[in-house]
C-alpha cells in the first residue's frame, strides 16, 4: 500500500513539474515574440511620404501627415495586437486593436488597396458605387454584405452605426462632413495616399492597409512586385534623347483645371520619359488656370491627356464641339489626344495600385519603339 501511495505522489509530482515546465516554455515564447523582434513582418515604406511606423514592444505607432505639407495636422494611431493590453502608450495616440475585422471607405483609391490585397470580405461600407467595375464589390452590394452609407457631407449616420465597423478611413483634406462622424464614436483613421507626388508612393499605401489588416507579408510582396516592375519599365526612357511634351485637363466652366509640376502625375509623365507642360511649377496639388495661359504653354505641345467619364462615343469631334478653340492645339492636330474613359475603365478603382499599367501605357504611346504589342490598360490614343 505504501508503494502504491509512494508511486501515485511521484506521479503527481512529475506531472505538475512536466505542466508547471510547460508553461514557463510557453511564457517565455510569448515574453519574447514581441513586435520588435526580428522573425515580425514588418511594413517599412520606401517612397510613401504620408505615413511613418515605429515599432514597439508591444504596438506599431503610425503616424498619418499630408505629404505635401508638412506643416499640416499630424494623426497618431498605436496598433495593438487584438487581446493584448498594452502598456506605456503615448498620450496622444489612439488605440486601434488589429487585424482590423471590418472598415468603411470613403474613396475608390482606399479600396483599390482592399482590391489588391484580395480581403473585399473586410469591407462593410462605401460611399459611391460610380463607375464600379469589382464584381465581388457590386455581389456584396447586392447582398447586403456592403452598404451604401451617404455621399459626402450627407452621410447616413445610422447605416454606418449598423454596421458598426472597427474603422473608418478618411480623407480629412477634402470637404468631407467628417465632424458628423465623430459622433458615432467609431474610430476615424486618414488615408492619405492621393496626396502622394510619385506613383510609387501612391501605390505604397497599399502596406499602410495590409498593416491594418495584419497582411504584412502579403503588402510586402505586392508592393515589390509593382515595384520592381515600374522601374524596369522606368529604365527603358532612361536614355531616350527626344522626350514629347504632354499637357493635361479639359475647360470646365470656364477655368482649366491641371496639376502643378511636382505632382504625381508630372512625376509619371517624367518616368515615361516625357515633359510635363508645368514642369517648372513648384505646385504638387491642383491648379487652376485660364484657356489663354494654358494656350501660350502648350499650344505646340506633343500630347494632350484627358480623363473623363463621358456617355458615348468620344472623339476628337467631341472635343470641337466642346470648344472650337481646341483644334489649334498641336496634339489635336496631330492626332496626340491620350485619354481614358473612367465610364469604360476601372480608373480610380484599380489605378493607384497598378502605376507599372499606367507607365507602360504612356510609355507605348511617347516611345512605340521601346514598348509595343501590348493591350493598354488605362490609356490609349484617341481614334
Amino acid at each position: 500500500m505504501k508503494k502504491l501511495i509512494l508511486a501515485s505522489g511521484l506521479l503527481l509530482l512529475l506531472t505538475v513539474t512536466a505542466c508547471q515546465s510547460k508553461h514557463k516554455q510557453g511564457s517565455g515564447n510569448l515574453e519574447h515574440k514581441t513586435l520588435t523582434d526580428s522573425s515580425i513582418v514588418k511594413i517599412i515604406p520606401e517612397y510613401a511620404q504620408g505615413f511613418k511606423i515605429t515599432y514597439t514592444d508591444q504596438a506599431c505607432l503610425l503616424d498619418i501627415q499630408d505629404p505635401q505639407n508638412k506643416e499640416s495636422q499630424s494623426f497618431h494611431y498605436a496598433l495593438v495586437p487584438r487581446g493584448v493590453e498594452a502598456e506605456n502608450i503615448p498620450a496622444d495616440y489612439t488605440v486601434i486593436e488589429t487585424p482590423i475585422r471590418s472598415v468603411i471607405c470613403m474613396t475608390s483609391l482606399q479600396l483599390s488597396n482592399f482590391i489588391k490585397l484580395e480581403e473585399l470580405d473586410a469591407v462593410v461600407g462605401i460611399t459611391s458605387t460610380r463607375h464600379l467595375f469589382n464584381k465581388k464589390i457590386n455581389d456584396r452590394l447586392k447582398e447586403g454584405s456592403i452598404h451604401k452609407i451617404g455621399i459626402e457631407g450627407n452621410f447616413d449616420n445610422e447605416v454606418i452605426m449598423s454596421v458598426n465597423p472597427d474603422l473608418i478611413l478618411i480623407s480629412p483634406f477634402k470637404r468631407g462632413g467628417y465632424d458628423a462622424l465623430k459622433e458615432v464614436g467609431i474610430p476615424l483613421m486618414p488615408h492619405l495616399g492621393y496626396k502622394e507626388m510619385t506613383p510609387l508612393g501612391q501605390a505604397e499605401w497599399i502596406k499602410f492597409v495590409g498593416l491594418l489588416l495584419g497582411k504584412e507579408d502579403k503588402a510586402n510582396e505586392q508592393f515589390a512586385a509593382i515595384k520592381k516592375r515600374y522601374n524596369e519599365l522606368k529604365e527603358l526612357t532612361g536614355r531616350v534623347t527626344k522626350r514629347p511634351v504632354v499637357f493635361s485637363g479639359e475647360l470646365r466652366g470656364g477655368n482649366w483645371y491641371a496639376v502643378g509640376g511636382r505632382s504625381f502625375l508630372a512625376q509619371l509623365f517624367k518616368d515615361a520619359g516625357a515633359d510635363y507642360f508645368l514642369k517648372d511649377d513648384e505646385r504638387s496639388g491642383g491648379v487652376t488656370l485660364d484657356f489663354e495661359t494654358v494656350y501660350s504653354q502648350a499650344a505646340g505641345a506633343d500630347y494632350w491627356r484627358i480623363v473623363n467619364s463621358y456617355q458615348g462615343k468620344f472623339s476628337y469631334n467631341t472635343l470641337k464641339e466642346e470648344d472650337a478653340r481646341y483644334v489649334d492645339f498641336k496634339a489635336y492636330k496631330e492626332k496626340g489626344v491620350i485619354y481614358c474613359n473612367m465610364r469604360e475603365k476601372p480608373f480610380y478603382e484599380s489605378m493607384p495600385t497598378e502605376p507599372e499599367v499606367v507607365l507602360a501605357d504612356l510609355i507605348q504611346i511617347f516611345h512605340p519603339q521601346l514598348l509595343s504589342g501590348r493591350q493598354p490598360g488605362y490609356y490609349e490614343l484617341l481614334k
